[in-house]
């Protein structure tokens, strides 16, 4: 039986309020024969419930991370934020550490990963760097633009068997201080962190870019969607 993968819901407060995923994390996780349900924002004992049901989790990209989670106040080019998301996020991610399920984390999932474990962010990257590689490009967004560089001592590396590779960019905050039991595994040539993951758990990885929109023209970023699959099937339940 496929496991099966719980994918968090972004949410749009304006009218008509909504919990959404894009199609796209629902695709790979098919591709890689997970099978997808949606989690939208609901009571913590009902979060807690969900993610003993299931065998993965992915946390999506999305809007800013309230800045107040990491004991920061806000910078004036911090964007939209929603603490219905970041509660939900967080929730997720915190009971996943807990019970050592699997977790994707992609783009703004990377970044609540890595402040749920205990770490900070970059809240603008334009601001903390006098010269920044472009992280929000104008091309497809499937398109890889930038290079990064991913340590050989890595489960990314692992997984990419690569030490340098393109990938997309759509961000302008970052991993800042990493939390105590995760390690970086990527940075761009600017120095900005690019991917992040557990030392404590069997597979927790934390991507910036979006590989769920890669893996047509670049079919090496499905691995990263099937070893997290893999992972997610051996997931024992309390």
């Amino acid at each position: 039986m496929d496991p099966i993968i719980g994918v968090a819901c972004g949410h749009r407060w304006q009218e008509p309020e909504r919990y959404y995923v894009n199609a796209s994390y629902v695709q790979r996780a098919l591709h890689a024969r997970g099978t997808p349900v949606l989690l939208p924002y609901m009571d913590k004992s009902r979060i807690q419930q969900l993610v003993g049901m299931v065998q993965g989790l992915i946390i999506p990209g999305g809007i800013d991370i309230d800045p107040l989670h990491f004991h920061q106040q806000p910078h004036p080019l911090c964007g939209a934020i929603d603490p219905l998301w970041d509660e939900l996020d967080i929730r997720l991610i915190t009971e996943g550490l807990r019970r050592d399920i699997p977790i994707l984390a992609i783009c703004r999932g990377c970044q609540i990963l890595n402040v749920a474990a205990g770490g900070d962010l970059i809240q603008d990257i334009g601001s903390h760097l006098n010269k920044p590689l472009k992280h929000m490009q104008a091309a497809q967004k499937w398109y890889a633009t930038h290079s990064i560089e991913i340590s050989e001592e890595s489960l990314l590396y692992e997984i990419l068997g690569r030490k340098s590779i393109f990938v997309n960019s759509f961000h302008h905050q970052a991993v800042g201080t990493i939390a105590s039991e995760f390690r970086v595994s990527a940075k761009a040539p600017d120095n900005i962190i690019e991917a992040i993951e557990s030392t404590k758990h069997r597979f927790v990885v934390g991507v910036q870019w979006h590989p769920e929109l890669m893996g047509e023209a670049y079919p090496i970023f499905n691995q990263l969607f099937t070893r997290f699959v893999a992972s997610s099937r051996e997931t024992v339940r309390e």
